[in-house]
């Protein structure tokens, strides 16, 4: 078992590479998300097909598909993951992303969601949203609205959210 994470991506690389060419069999495992998308991976991912590697993806579930899955929306989507954290540069981005036509699916911190639907007013007028939370676990929740008519949250969410907006 080796821990790999954003913090030590670089240096447990190596390590692994190094088990691999040794011809054992290694597996990626997230404890959350699906490795790449949003998660630790692609530099090692990268290292292996660099060095002819056999890189096999193994199925799982991954909260951008489930969600989009149970959206509605149509299934021509961008992935963004993580959108930024502040005012300024989160306004650029989703001015530039308004004018995408296909879904759209974000992950967001819980304890910002009220901070990001503020802003998904002002871009997202008259599309759908989707918020996912803890899916496939046992408190999931899916809160369905129209952007406009979304109200801002008077408690704290907790756990991992997804958040799915319709095409325009």
């Amino acid at each position: 078992l080796i821990s790999y994470h954003k913090f030590n991506e670089k240096k447990s690389a190596n390590k692994i590479i190094q088990y691999l060419k040794e011809g054992k069999i290694l597996s990626l495992i997230s404890d959350a998300g699906t490795p790449l998308l949003s998660d630790p991976g692609r530099l090692l991912v990268n290292e292996c097909i660099k060095r002819g590697i056999k890189v096999v993806p193994i199925p799982g579930a991954s909260s951008i598909t489930s969600a989009l899955s149970v959206s509605g929306f149509k299934d021509r989507f961008l992935f963004y993951g993580f959108l930024p954290k502040t005012e300024n540069e989160l306004e650029k981005v989703l001015s530039d992303l308004s004018q995408n036509t296909f879904t759209q699916v974000f992950f967001i911190p819980s304890n910002k969601l009220n901070f990001y639907i503020k802003n998904f007013k002002k871009f997202f007028l008259d599309r759908r949203i989707l918020i996912a939370k803890e899916i496939t676990k046992i408190h999931e929740t899916f809160i369905r609205e129209n952007v406009n008519k979304l109200s801002l949250f008077k408690t704290p969410v907790k756990g991992e959210l997804t958040i799915v907006i319709s095409e325009k």
